[in-house]
């Protein structure tokens, strides 16, 4: 559906495109914007009922004249200043556009959008139009009084009184009139209709004053800027919409949340590419301590195969000596042999030629026995050694395990242990990390540690290895607060490196352990106190307060105090609340889990009672804050007593109250039961009664055959008071600021007495019992207002 511009020149170039002798011109469209105008569903009327919607003098002829058009110009002009006039109801027309569009279940949601809309266009003034000239030139004026080419009507808006003022109205019209008609018939206009050149102009301009209208709502749906009125009538109708402010902030969210995204991928690529230049550099130096290993190897190698060369060609030449030296003694003995025989088979020859026969005979026997002998000698006639070399290897494994060590690595050097980290440890592990500062290969580490003993056969304690990947471990099943030494060793395919240096961790302590029967506390203040489970001291104490502003959502807002060096601190907190109380140990290694937490209530004075002060006969109940005795026969029994105890008075004293300010508990007690009740120093005798020195104050009952006897008593003295009422609750409020401690019957919030002293130190909570009975204690209590005193 599209929509129009809410003005009179989307009305006139609207029944410029149709006959003029037809019906008053009426929009084209249902779903034109309303900008200071009231506009109606054409299609709900006939052609005859759409004369009945507009004034007379549009709808009352067939014919339509230049004059006609400007009355129809004047008349839409005024109403686009209808909104501004006196009794136009805006609400009301915004019902019936809604009504007539079907839009009853959407107005509501709807109105707000149309009204602000409507509210801001019909607060504007309608934009002047300006005739011009020439083919060019528009016919069309949307202003409210210099359009209006009727003198009469321009007459009656400007109120002019005298005849010369109109007619002069009247000729300027005409004069306006004429040149328009001017206009007209150059264009070519007649009183059939408009030419198709004016015809064009008018829809150009009119769709050209569509797109200047400006957007003013987003549309998320199709994620495009539209005009509040297409929410209504257009396209965009059940889609959903934003305000331009809204939907700009959004859009920025999203553009710097993106633009998050992209810096993060920005930062992790910058880290791959660094990662990458390191690679490279690493890839460089390695190529070139491979390359120097290389050569030095082969140079290595190449020595080891030049001194095999020299060694088996030096052993070569020595077989040819020996050959030689061997063969050549042979020859020599076989060439003096040879000379032998040739000397004797000449001599033996020339015996032959001897005539003599006596000198023949002398000689043979001479020659006969030479020749035996020289036949008895052996002659070797075979080599003594063969031509032959025997064949020789070259033994290269040498060489071979030269060549195969190139790609080996050496043993790594020492790593370095790192000391230890804050908040590295818990009660039972540690993280332990190290470095190693070379570029040596390693494939595992080896840590080793042990716990420290300060024994001197601490070297005994068991040692415990682990062999990890990375250079970092967590270490578990370890004490709480307690030292281990550890050591680190680095390995390769090569060996083990030398251990690092031993560097001492100490794991968390344990968690504390807070003394609920010691907490005491006011209506702005607690004293916590708690003890440490381990051995070995601790650095400091944190304790971590949460309020409970809301039980049922369990809504905490939490607080902590740190820096705490002893096992007890003194909290200020806000009156009428409820607190969750822990605490945390720290020390080197880091910080304690957290205890267990206490409940501490703010609306009154807490404290609980002591029993290292109790009487021997004197019990104290389950509940912790009733006190009985059952007989009264010997008081000053033989039962175990402590260094503390009360010895003599059966008597009890409660918790210190360290707080300043006032403080209020009662004391609920049985009309037959005889007692003393009171505040008493750290300091006072145990061996004596309470209220019977100066440092303890008390309101005594006791009972006479003839009445109750109350007495205040302080250094064992008591001012003459009677009391009629036997109090069954004794409300105590001890003032320190004003130096009182008053005492009331709270069922009737009578005021029985007050001491005037000035307590030089913090006092305890006394009670005592005189017979047998039942005393119990109400703390807790938000101080009532009938305490106050003038």
């Amino acid at each position: 559906m599209s929509s129009r511009s809410g003005s009179t020149r989307d009305y006139e170039s609207s029944g410029q495109s149709r006959d003029h002798s037809a019906s008053p011109p009426v929009p084209e469209s249902s779903d034109t914007e309303t900008e200071g105008l009231i506009f109606y569903h054409m299609d709900l009327y006939g052609s005859k009922d759409r004369f009945d919607i507009f004034p007379e003098e549009l709808s009352g002829r067939g014919d339509r004249s230049l004059g006609d058009t400007r009355r129809e110009s004047a008349l839409s002009s005024k109403k686009v200043q209808r909104p501004q006039e006196v009794g136009y109801d805006l609400e009301k027309e915004v019902a019936e556009l809604a009504k007539m569009y079907g839009l009853d279940e959407d107005r509501e949601k709807d109105l707000e959008f149309l009204g602000g809309h409507l509210e801001k266009l019909g607060s504007r003034q309608p934009p002047a139009h300006t005739e011009k000239a020439g083919s060019q030139g528009s016919i069309y004026n949307t202003s409210s009084s210099s359009s209006v080419k009727d003198p009469s009507q321009s007459t009656k808006q400007q109120g002019l009184p005298d005849e010369a003022s109109q007619g002069e109205n009247q000729s300027k019209a005409t004069a306006d009139d004429e040149a328009e008609s001017n206009v007209w018939s150059r264009g070519g206009l007649s009183s059939g209709g408009m030419s198709d050149e004016w015809n064009s102009q008018a829809l150009s301009e009119e769709e050209e004053e569509e797109e200047e209208e400006a957007a003013d709502v987003f549309c998320s749906t199709c994620k495009i800027p539209i005009r509040a009125f297409d929410k209504l009538f257009g396209e965009h109708k059940d889609h959903e919409v934003a305000q331009f402010p809204s939907a700009v902030k959004s859009e920025k969210e999203e553009i710097h949340k993106n633009m998050c995204k992209l810096e993060e991928q920005i930062a992790q690529m910058e880290n791959v590419a660094s990662h990458l230049e390191e690679i490279f550099i690493t890839v460089e130096e390695n190529f070139g301590r491979q390359e120097q290993n290389f050569e030095v190897h082969y140079n290595d190698a190449v020595q080891v195969l030049a001194q095999k060369y020299e060694e088996q060609l030096e052993a070569l030449g020595e077989e040819k000596r020996q050959k030689l030296e061997a063969l050549y003694e042979q020859l020599v003995s076989c060439g003096k042999h040879l000379d032998t025989c040739k000397e004797l088979t000449d001599e033996t020859q020339e015996l032959f030629l001897e005539n003599d026969k006596a000198e023949f005979m002398k000689a043979a026997v001479t020659m006969v026995d030479r020749l035996e002998e020289f036949l008895k000698k052996e002659v070797d006639l075979e080599l003594s050694t063969l031509p032959d070399f025997e064949e020789r290897v070259i033994d290269v494994s040498e060489v071979e395990q030269l060549m195969n060590s190139i790609n080996a690595i050496p043993a790594p050097c020492a790593p370095v242990i790192n000391p230890q980290a804050p908040n590295a440890a818990t009660g039972t592990s540690l993280r332990v990390c190290w470095g190693l500062f070379s570029d040596d290969t390693v494939e595992c580490y080896q840590l080793c540690y042990k716990p420290v003993s300060n024994e001197r056969h601490s070297d005994e304690q068991a040692e415990h290895t682990l062999k990890v990947k990375e250079t970092y471990c967590t270490i578990t099943d370890l004490l709480p607060n307690t030292q281990y030494e550890f050591w680190v060793s680095a390995l390769n395919a090569s060996g083990i490196s030398p251990p690092s240096e031993r560097a001492v961790y100490v794991t968390a302590p344990s968690p504390p352990t807070i003394k609920n029967k010691k907490i005491r506390s006011c209506e702005n203040a607690a004293l916590v106190c708690w003890e440490s489970r381990d051995i070995n001291p601790v650095d400091s104490y944190t304790v971590e307060l949460s309020k409970l502003t809301d039980e049922e959502n369990d809504d905490i807002i939490t607080e902590s105090i740190v820096g705490i060096p002893n096992c007890e601190v003194l909290i200020h907190l806000q009156p009428t609340q409820k607190y969750h109380v822990c605490v945390r140990a720290q020390n080197l290694g880091g910080s304690s889990e957290r205890s267990e937490p206490v409940l501490i209530h703010t609306t009154g004075t807490c404290f609980y009672l002591n029993e290292d002060t109790a009487h021997p006969l004197l019990a104290i109940l389950d509940d912790g804050f009733t006190i009985s005795c059952d007989e009264l026969e010997n008081p000053e029994c033989d039962l175990p007593v402590y260094d503390n105890s009360f010895t003599r008075c059966i008597a009890i004293l409660g918790s210190l109250i360290p707080f300043p300010g006032k403080h209020y508990w009662e004391v609920e007690v049985e009309e037959d039961t005889e007692y003393r009740t009171g505040v008493a120093f750290e300091n006072t005798p145990r061996h004596g009664h309470l209220g019977a020195n100066n440092s303890s104050w008390c309101m005594r009952h006791i009972i006479t055959p003839s009445r109750h006897k109350y007495e205040f008593l302080h250094s064992g003295m008591t001012p003459d008071i009677r009391i009629t009422i036997p109090p069954r609750r004794i409300g105590i409020l001890l003032d320190y600021e004003n130096c009182r401690l008053s005492f009331f019957n709270a069922d009737l919030a009578q005021h029985l007495y007050t001491f005037n002293s000035h307590f030089q130190h913090y006092v305890h909570p006394c009670f005592a019992l005189e017979t047998p009975g039942i005393l119990r204690i109400h703390t807790g209590i938000t101080t009532p207002p009938w305490t106050a005193l003038p």
